[in-house]
C-alpha cells in the first residue's frame, strides 16, 4: 500500500518551514486576483491562511467570524474588495512582506 499525505498539509508544513515559498504562494494569489482567476485565488489563500495565521487569527485580526472568512476563501465565495484587502493585509504583516503590482506589456 502506497504512504500518502494531505496535499494541504504538505502545502502548510512547506510554508511554516519555507518563507520564500510562503510569499510565492502570496504572489501567486495576487497574480491570480488580478489576472481574473479569483478562485484559485481564494483556493491559494485559503491554504496560506491555514499555513501560517490560521482561521482563528484572521478572525480576530479582521474583526470577522472565523466562518464567513472560510466561506469568503471557498471556491464559491465571494469576498468583498475590503475584506479581501484585509486578508491579504494581515497575510502580509504575518510574513513581513510588502507587496508591489507592475504592470507590464502583453505581447
Amino acid at each position: 500500500m502506497a504512504l500518502t499525505r494531505s496535499f494541504k498539509q504538505t502545502i502548510a508544513e512547506r510554508a511554516e518551514r519555507d518563507p520564500a515559498f510562503a510569499q510565492a504562494l502570496l504572489d501567486e494569489a495576487a497574480t491570480l486576483f488580478l489576472n481574473g482567476e479569483p478562485e484559485m485565488a481564494r483556493v491559494i489563500l485559503r491554504d496560506l491562511v491555514n499555513a501560517t495565521v490560521g482561521f482563528e487569527g484572521l478572525s480576530k485580526e479582521t474583526a470577522k467570524p472565523s466562518k464567513s472568512l472560510h466561506r469568503m476563501l471557498s471556491v464559491s465565495g465571494n469576498p468583498s474588495m475590503d475584506n479581501l484587502a484585509a486578508i491579504f493585509a494581515v497575510i502580509r504583516s504575518n510574513l513581513g512582506v510588502q507587496m508591489e503590482v507592475h504592470a507590464v506589456p502583453t505581447h
